[in-house]
């Protein structure tokens, strides 16, 4: 079902990845904080990641992933422009500072909105592998308000899968609180980069 062995599959960096399976809860931010976003812990209620949305930021279409100590890792922004508004998806990019400079590392089209549960969600890596067979990398499958939805690499294995358990759904009656688990060796922190896009694509806890 996951990544093949124990290969470390860095996007964004090796620190993200562990060579054993992970789960991580994700729990919104109290709802009165209008798109503040969301935070991520272990098992051990330690954050890992935070992300903040346009409502902490203060720009719409906009999302910054945070690691635990609240040190930046990724800015994340839907594109505009004239180019994207002749076409049939939008598109979001994930930039990584390296050295003062915004590099690019992931681009994810969003679905076409005329068929939003039945289309795949799209991922390309960035920079561009020469040669290769489709223009993306990773796709979600299912639906992420219904908190039941896996990303997949291109040869079709399951690499992070969003749920909810049994018991916290009865006891909280709401998703507001849900599980990632991310195959070994995936980079967690481009899984919830991902996460982040599809959480503001749905009008959930990121978007104002």
């Amino acid at each position: 079902m996951g990544s093949r062995g124990n290969t470390l599959m860095p996007i964004i960096g090796k620190m993200y990845c562990s060579s054993s399976q992970v789960v991580l809860v994700v729990r919104r931010r109290p709802p009165m904080v209008g798109g503040g976003g969301f935070v991520v812990t272990n098992c051990s209620q330690k954050v890992v990641f935070q992300v903040d949305g346009c409502g902490t930021l203060g720009r719409k279409g906009e999302l910054m992933l945070r690691d635990g100590d609240g040190d930046a890792i990724l800015l994340i922004r839907q594109q505009g422009g004239i180019v994207q508004a002749l076409s049939i998806h939008k598109k979001w990019k994930g930039y990584y500072d390296y050295d003062g400079l915004q590099k690019s590392i992931f681009s994810i089209k969003e679905p076409n909105a005329c068929f939003p549960i039945t289309n795949a969600i799209r991922i390309s890596v960035e920079p561009k592998t020469q040669g290769r067979g489709r223009d993306w990398d990773f796709e979600v499958q299912g639906y992420f308000p219904d908190r039941d939805c896996r990303i997949l690499n291109s040869v079709g294995n399951i690499i992070a899968q969003v749920g909810v358990k049994e018991e916290i759904e009865k006891v909280m009656k709401s998703k507001d609180v849900y599980h990632v688990i991310i195959q070994p060796g995936v980079d967690q922190a481009f899984i919830f980069g991902v996460i982040a896009v599809l959480d503001y694509i749905y009008h959930e806890s990121t978007r104002c």
